[in-house]
């Protein structure tokens, strides 16, 4: 949906952007992938600035950081080593899970910008039953969703001291 506001608006109406293709040079490709990055972008830009606020006002609203607001700790001190490191850990979780609806959702941008790539082939490839490319396409993006989330899965712990990798339990 967003796709095509963005090519009506930005492309039809205005003439900003071309409509269709990849770009020939560096910076003609750069001026060809503006509205499809915008266009795959928006959609999860809401979702992670929720995350991100609600995740925020939890940590403000600790006792730990309401003490050390009263002892007098700067604001941006206070930002930086108290509410940040904990507010990070569901905005990475998130992360995660939106960069895993970017790779679904490429699909869908690539056909509506005419933009060759792995997303039209897998489109093509289901309409002529091409059924080892479906698979192995298939194979790829689930192998990247696993990597993505094993990835978030091993920082998680850097990130949040509370959670230790092979904790066990005391009962």
């Amino acid at each position: 949906m967003a796709a095509i506001l963005l090519l009506s608006l930005f492309s039809v109406r205005l003439g900003w952007f071309p409509v269709l293709g990849s770009g020939d040079g560096f910076l003609d490709t750069l001026h060809h992938l503006a509205l499809p990055s915008v266009a795959l972008a928006l959609p999860f830009i809401g979702v992670l600035a929720r995350v991100t606020r609600a995740a925020l006002l939890e940590q403000f609203a600790l006792d730990h950081v309401t003490v050390a607001r009263s002892r007098g700790v700067p604001e941006r001190t206070l930002v930086r080593r108290h509410v940040l490191r904990g507010a990070l850990s569901p905005v990475l979780t998130q992360a995660g899970l939106t960069l895993s609806g970017l790779m679904v959702c490429t699909i869908l941008v690539e056909s509506a910008f005419g933009l060759g790539g792995l997303g039209e082939f897998l489109a093509k490839s289901v309409t002529v039953k091409d059924f080892p490319v479906v698979q192995a396409i298939s194979l790829l993006t689930i192998a990247l969703f696993v990597l993505v989330n094993l990835a978030v899965d091993l920082v998680h712990p850097l990130i949040d001291p509370r959670v230790r990798l092979g904790a066990r339990s005391t009962t």
